[in-house]
């Protein structure tokens, strides 16, 4: 059977040429619906990626490896690298990188010497930041590395994938602003995280567009967690002048915030307004369900496979870093600015 062109593929999906190519690339500039349209038409005319091989007699395997499995955000990521590798005929073995043994044991062998030990042909790590001897022991046994959502800039020779963490915030607070709210209580993450920082900035730059000067008392740090969402978002109802909106860059932490206004008698979003970041399935389960920035986690696991099977291959890669474009998913959870703060 010829291999389709790609004409062929951007007739099916209704789109230019040009906008096949960019999803081919896993450019940013491209809307998820779009890019979900290209993809089905990939899959329709069985379309093998530039830099993945097809199926053959020797089947590659190659490792995902995570801070942790527990919860939605490590599931999406996981699904998505496994769609990808299943259409190269990849196999992906799933680990966790774990800190310190198990009590009363001594310590094992880490996350690389296991990857070197299965001789996998390369890895994807998602929220671990790899130290420089763990990068040299992967670059001299030719292993190449692609980190999802780095903690911090990546050395120059490790790829990336990521999201427009700064989009996402500055779209996130704009849609508040737009709603009459002007002092507005941002919780992110530790403040070394690169894409903590990234959202930071985005906060920042939306509220000076409007004008606005950020009072330090409304930014505060949490870990992501479901528990550390509630206490920041405890303390901050707690000021004087309490905000009359939220951004919270977690659903995990957001859902905590929930938690913590409905202990203090607050209703969302008619006392308070509140914004995630994740678009996790929780924040559909929630009520009132939870207006918040889709980060395309499935996707970005996708990314991260292709990216690598064309550092596997040797291929020459334009950038190296991938941004995916971040989505706001207004629901119920966010509305117009109250004339008084909650109280």
């Amino acid at each position: 059977m010829p291999r389709p062109t790609l004409a062929q593929i951007a007739e099916t999906a209704g789109v230019s040429v040009s906008t096949v190519s960019k999803v081919l690339n896993d450019r940013t500039d491209v809307s998820q619906d779009t890019r979900a349209k290209v993809d089905s038409a990939l899959r329709e005319h069985r379309y093998v990626r530039r830099g993945i091989p097809a199926t053959g007699p020797t089947v590659r395997t190659v490792d995902l490896v995570m801070s942790g499995l527990d919860g939605s955000w490590p599931a999406s990521v996981a699904s998505g690298m496994e769609a990808a590798a299943y259409e190269a005929g990849v196999h992906v073995v799933i680990s966790v990188a774990r800190t310190s043994p198990p009590v009363g044991r001594q310590p094992g062998p880490d996350w690389v010497d296991r990857i070197l030990e299965r001789g996998s042909a390369g890895v994807v790590l998602g929220l671990i930041e790899p130290t420089a001897n763990q990068v040299a022991r992967l670059r001299r046994a030719q292993v190449p590395c692609v980190v999802i959502d780095p903690l911090s800039d990546p050395s120059p020779d490790v790829m990336s994938v990521g999201t427009t963490n700064w989009a996402g915030a500055y779209e996130a607070t704009a849609h508040l602003l737009e709603r009459g709210h002007r002092r507005i209580g941002l919780v992110t993450g530790p403040p070394d995280h690169l894409y903590a920082r990234a959202r930071i900035a985005g906060y920042r730059s939306a509220m000076a567009a409007a004008g606005i000067e950020v009072s330090p008392e409304l930014l505060r740090h949490g870990t992501y967690e479901r528990a550390s969402g509630a206490e920041q978002v405890r303390a901050l109802i707690a000021l004087r002048e309490p905000p009359t909106a939220l951004f919270i860059c977690s659903d995990h932490m957001a859902i905590g915030g929930y938690e913590a206004l409905a202990g203090a008698g607050l209703r969302v979003p008619d006392d308070i307004s509140v914004i995630g970041f994740d678009d996790l399935p929780e924040a559909r389960w929630v009520s009132p369900a939870l207006t918040t920035v889709r980060q395309p986690l499935k996707e970005m696991g996708g990314s991260a496979l292709r990216t690598l099977l064309r550092l596997i291959n040797g291929e020459e890669l334009e950038s190296r870093r991938v941004e995916l474009a971040t989505t706001l998913v207004v629901r119920d959870s966010t509305g117009p600015a109250l004339h008084h703060s909650p109280s």
